[in-house]
């Protein structure tokens, strides 16, 4: 059986260092990962519970925050508690094996709203091409090639 996954989103705030009782290091973060579109094609995002254990906790707790885009590889585990409440819940989480930035320093550093600078000799930068319409094209008639239409009874079909 396998149970692997492989996540690449942005962190929703930064990541909780913590220690066992044995002094094992322990980090603790969520990430937003997107989804593809809805029926209504609008993007969504899915939170994500991530658990990273010794080096790699030390690693996201000392170069990632909130909003950094981040990797991750690892297996998805659920464990049962009680809250305060006395109720009882399952917890899914993946487990890091393996943690990797998920963007440049320099792409990182930039805000999102970023437009590149204009070129120098105070010139503007050129406009870009206009955009050329394209002929559709259409595949009803034709050379098929070596692909010919084979004849089609209703009998042979499965359904």
């Amino acid at each position: 059986m396998l149970n692997r996954a492989i996540l690449m989103g942005r962190l929703v705030a930064d990541p909780e260092l913590r220690q066992t009782t044995n002094g094992i290091p322990v980090c603790r973060f969520c990430i937003a990962v997107d989804r593809p579109f809805s029926k209504d094609r609008e993007r969504q995002a899915d939170f994500i519970n991530i658990v990273a254990w010794r080096s790699s906790a030390e690693f996201v707790s000392k170069y990632f925050n909130k909003g950094k885009m981040i990797i991750v590889e690892g297996s998805i585990q659920t464990r049962n508690y009680e809250d305060r409440n006395g109720n009882k819940r399952t917890a899914v989480e993946v487990i890091a094996d393996n943690v990797q930035f998920g963007e440049t320093k320099s792409a990182s550093s930039q805000p999102q709203n970023y437009a590149p600078p204009a070129p120098y000799g105070g010139s503007p930068a050129p406009a870009a091409p206009a955009p050329v319409a394209e002929e559709p094209v259409s595949y009803a008639s034709g050379d098929m090639g070596d692909f010919a239409e084979a004849p089609l009874d209703s009998e042979d079909l499965p359904f």
